[in-house]
């Protein structure tokens, strides 16, 4: 854990995450890209990195750094965007999805040296956060921490429940789940393709402790990513899909999707205003 929390700092990174997600959705023109999910992880990945991730410059040389695995990949802007703010990604943002390019659509850990675990296939996060954190406690690393980012709509996925419970069964204090419960997945609604409720009902009766907050409160997100528990955590954070700009918030279509230039200087406009 980092030893400084500046809230209005934090939301301002943010804010500056959501402005490179809008570049590099409109740079991709009609192609477009997943952008709804990519703003609702804003205040998410802006925690993590600025305030509660030990990262290092060196990528995954360092054992004793936390480890961060996007189970749903397709937000990956969002993560570029947070490690190219904090310094831990040197690549240009313009080039995502460019051929050639490392910044793929997906977090590809052969390419990225920050990246722990290629992302994508949805459902397979949660365990592979299990292993790792069986595997920094075998290897006597009792400080580094797991941190797994999964889609509410890839909690209907029966492997998160599978990965779930042995998360509790083998004691793995140090992983914690953050679930971005944005409320729509890509056929629409949650809880009309595959009700979830009660989330953190669920979560516990697996054995993990579980808290429920605002997930674009920086404040709320510091103090629960700060708890520590003798099981694992996790963290039901409500968002927004297209948090931050008025015509994409709670707009199901926003999942992936292009960016005309009328589009783009609103969305600009709008965000550039909470800075």
């Amino acid at each position: 854990m980092k030893a400084s929390f500046d809230e209005k700092e934090v939301q301002r990174l943010a804010a500056r995450i959501r402005l490179d997600c809008l570049n590099m959705t409109y740079a991709q023109g009609t192609e477009g890209a997943h952008i709804g999910g990519a703003l609702s992880l804003a205040e998410i990945l802006a925690v993590l990195y600025h305030s509660v991730m030990r990262v290092s410059p060196d990528g995954r040389r360092d054992e004793q750094r936390d480890r961060l695995i996007l189970s749903k990949g397709h937000g990956a802007m969002a993560l570029y965007a947070a490690m190219k703010e904090e310094g831990v990604l040197q690549e240009e943002l313009a080039t995502y999805k460019n051929d050639g390019s490392p910044l793929s659509a997906h977090p590809s850990r052969a390419s990225i040296p920050g990246v722990e675990f290629s992302s994508g296939s949805l459902g397979q996060g949660l365990s592979l956060g299990v292993g790792c954190a069986l595997g920094l406690r075998r290897k006597g690393n009792q400080d580094a921490r797991v941190f797994v980012i999964v889609g509410d709509g890839e909690c209907d996925e029966g492997a998160i429940w599978e990965a779930a419970q042995s998360a509790a069964h083998f004691g793995c204090r140090n992983l914690v789940a953050i679930v971005d419960h944005n409320r729509l997945q890509y056929d629409g609604p949650t809880e009309q393709v595959m009700a979830l409720a009660p989330q953190r009902e669920k979560w516990e009766a697996f054995g993990w402790k579980a808290l429920q907050i605002d997930g674009h409160s920086a404040e709320a997100l510091y103090e629960a990513l700060s708890t520590h528990s003798d099981r694992p955590l996790a963290i039901i954070a409500d968002t927004v899909k297209g948090k931050g700009v008025s015509f994409m918030e709670g707009r199901p279509e926003w999942h992936n999707h292009a960016l005309s230039a009328e589009e783009f200087a609103q969305a600009v406009k709008e965000i550039e205003a909470s800075l």
